[in-house]
C-alpha cells in the first residue's frame, strides 16, 4: 500500500532537504522513527549524491550519542542497518513510544521525527502536551497501489469473502473498504476486522467496522494470536 516518495527540497516541511537536517545532529535531542518506510527514504537520502560516506565517518556515531526512538522490532531491525543504536522498540505502537519518551526525555533540543504525509497526530500531540520540543520532516508518500482493485476482484472470485481481513494501517483501510464493501455485500457482516494497533483499530471503528481482535505487539505472532482468538467459535 504504500510506495516510498522522497520529497523535492523546495517542498520539505521548512524548505530544507531532509539531509540538510540529518546532517546538523547538534542541533537535535534524538531520532523517532514509528515505522519502516521512514527509515527507508532516510537510507535512500543518504544514498543520494554519495552522502553514504559522510554519514559513516561522522554523522552516525554524532547520532548515536543521541536517543534514537522507535516502534517495533522491524523498524527497529532497518535502523540498526544504517548504524543506530535503539531504544523504545518494545513499546509496540506510536503511544506508548510517546509515553516512553515523556518519563525519559528532558534535553531542550528538539526531537527530529522523519515521517509520511499521512502521519498519526497521537505521538506530536503527546509530546507537545509535556512540554517536549519535536520537528516532523516528511520523507515518504502513502499511495494506493494500483493493481488492489484487481488483486481483490481475483481474490473474492477465486475464494469467496475471506473469513478475516487484516489491516495494517489506517491508509490501507482508506484505499481497499470501498472495494471490499462492493465486493462483500451482505456478507461483510461475516468477516472478522483485525487491526495491527490501536490506531488502525480507531480507524476501523471510525467507519462503523466492529474490530474482532487488535495485535498485543505489531509482531507476526502476536497478530496470528489475535486473528486465531477472534476465527473462535463465540469469540467476542
Amino acid at each position: 500500500m504504500k510506495v516510498l516518495l522522497l520529497k523535492d527540497p523546495k517542498e520539505d516541511d521548512r524548505g530544507q532537504d531532509p539531509y540538510i537536517r540529518l546532517s546538523h545532529p547538534e542541533g537535535y535531542g534524538g531520532l523517532i522513527f514509528t515505522s519502516p518506510r521512514a527509515v527507508e527514504a532516510v537510507e535512500l537520502c543518504l544514498e543520494k549524491d554519495n552522502k553514504t560516506e559522510v554519514w559513516e565517518k561522522s554523522l552516525r556515531e554524532k547520532w548515536n550519542a543521541k536517543s534514537v526512538y522507535v516502534v517495533g522490532n522491524a523498524t527497529a531491525s532497518l535502523v540498526n542497518k544504517i548504524g543506530l543504536d535503539t531504544e523504545g522498540e518494545n513499546c509496540g505502537n506510536a503511544e506508548k513510544l510517546a509515553e516512553y519518551i515523556c518519563s525519559r526525555e528532558s534535553s531542550a533540543l528538539p526531537l527530529l521525527f522523519p515521517c509520511g504525509t499521512l502521519k498519526g497526530e497521537i505521538l506530536p500531540k503527546m509530546l507537545k502536551d509535556k512540554g517536549i520540543p519535536m520537528e516532523s520532516i516528511t520523507v515518504y508518500q502513502k499511495i494506493p497501489h494500483p493493481g488492489i482493485q484487481a488483486n481483490l476482484n481475483s481474490y473474492y472470485s477465486q475464494q469467496g469473502v475471506p473469513a478475516s481481513i487484516t489491516f495494517f494501517s489506517p491508509s490501507g483501510l482508506t484505499h481497499s473498504l470501498k472495494h471490499i464493501q462492493e465486493l462483500s455485500g451482505d456478507s461483510i457482516d461475516q468477516i472478522k476486522f483485525a487491526a495491527i494497533g490501536p490506531t488502525t483499530a480507531r480507524a476501523l471503528a471510525a467507519q462503523g467496522l466492529p474490530v474482532s481482535c487488535t495485535a498485543e505487539s505489531p509482531t507476526p505472532s502476536a497478530l496470528a494470536a489475535g486473528i486465531r482468538t477472534a476465527l473462535q467459535p463465540h469469540s467476542c
